[in-house]
């Protein structure tokens, strides 16, 4: 892997096409990403806020430790995924699922 170098692009509409790359500590910021497409991407520990995730389909990608804060996840999709210690408002993620699902099978 080469050296640390920082890539600056500002003001500017281009296409980026990142493999095999070690894009750790960039920082993306008033960036328009729709219709990117992130595959094997680890996000863990990443911070995203303020942004819009809506339609967002995430899989094979690790996301251990990120923190989503003020996002529109209108229509997010999380699926077949350790969700272990991810909460939602604070609120534990396996247990609203559990929720979720026990009331479904009284339901049903």
């Amino acid at each position: 892997m080469d050296s640390e170098e920082t890539i600056k692009i500002h003001g500017t509409k281009r296409r980026v096409e990142a493999a095999g790359a070690d894009l750790s500590g960039s920082s993306f910021t008033d960036v328009n990403l729709s219709g990117a497409t992130l595959t094997d991407v680890d996000l863990a520990r990443a911070k995203v806020e303020n942004a819009n995730l809506s339609g967002i389909r995430v899989c094979n990608v690790n996301l251990s430790g990120l923190q989503i804060s003020a996002a529109d996840l209108r229509g997010a999709s999380i699926e077949d995924s350790l969700m272990e210690g991810m909460t939602i408002d604070g609120i534990p993620v396996a247990e609203l699922i559990a929720a979720y699902r026990a009331l479904n099978a009284k339901d049903g």
